[in-house]
């Protein structure tokens, strides 16, 4: 099973990495509905853990959006700039 990930990590990678982290989380998170659904799921604090990271990863791509907090090697000045 995959390691919980921070926001600060999370902060430290380009948005092309936070969307394909997104997509798997998603993916994980959809395995295991499924499983649930079907009685086979050993470990359900597992859906809150993936349900978790991907508010994670929207949330510091809603920051990188509106200029809150720079994404991987950006500069504040630089994130307010590309903003307006």
């Amino acid at each position: 099973m995959a390691k919980s990930v921070t926001a600060h990590e999370l902060r430290d990678q380009s948005v092309e990495d936070l969307v394909s982290k997104l997509k798997e989380a998603k993916e994980e998170l959809f395995n295991l509905r499924f499983q649930a659904a079907t009685g086979q799921l050993d470990n359900h604090s597992r859906l809150r853990t993936v349900k978790r990271e991907i508010a994670r990863i929207y949330t510091v791509m809603r920051e990188h959006e509106l200029g809150i907090a720079p994404l991987s090697g950006e500069s504040a000045q630089e994130s307010k700039e590309a903003a307006e």
